[in-house]
Formats: C-alpha cells, structure tokens, sequence
C-alpha cells in the first residue's frame, strides 16, 4: 500500500474491504480493536473504556482529531461527530487503516 502524505484520509469510512479482518475483529469486538488502535498510536491501552460513558464517544471523537491534526487530514469535526457516535467500528477501523498506510 503507497504511503505518500496528502491531507485525505487514506481510505473512506466504510471502506471495509482495505483490511477486512480488521474490520471484522471491530465488528465483533469492538472494545478491544479500540484498545488494540489506540496502544499503537501511542495512548493508553485502557483509554477507550472512556468511550461507554458518554453520548459522544470521546476517545474515538479525540483520537480522529489527534490524527487529523498529526497527519495533517483536512477535515470538519461534524463528521468525526459522527462517525464515532453512529459509526464507532468503521471509524475505529477508518484510524487503524490510516496508521497503518502512514506507518505510525
């Protein structure tokens, strides 16, 4: 997978198919693929257990955003809005992708 730097996200959020065993590990369990995304972006691997408290999702929200802001990803919080509150798996999956093709 080509790894240039563009300020896009590398793949759409539903673009399951790019990595469709992780897709499926976050369908099934999702928890534990956050924890798995987050520990090797750098963050505690217990962060996303944050996320079952509130109506917005705020470790997936902040992590979009931290990775938006590190990759330089132009984008607006509505979306990252809502793909953590009504898409969390795909968007967990969206991060994971996003790290992998820039080799964080």
């Amino acid at each position: 997978m080509e790894s240039r730097k563009t300020d896009e996200w590398g793949s759409g959020i539903f673009d399951f198919y790019q990595d469709v065993p992780g897709c499926c590990y976050s369908f099934w369990c999702c928890p534990c693929f956050a924890a798995t995304t987050t520990k090797t972006y750098g963050e505690s691997l217990f962060l996303p257990l944050l996320d079952m408290f509130g109506i917005i999702p705020p470790v997936n929200m902040s992590m979009r955003v931290s990775l938006r802001q590190r990759y330089g990803i132009k984008d607006i919080m509505f979306k990252d809005c809502l793909f953590a509150t009504c898409c969390s798996p795909c968007s967990w999956c969206q991060m994971s992708r996003e790290m992998n093709r820039r080799k964080t």
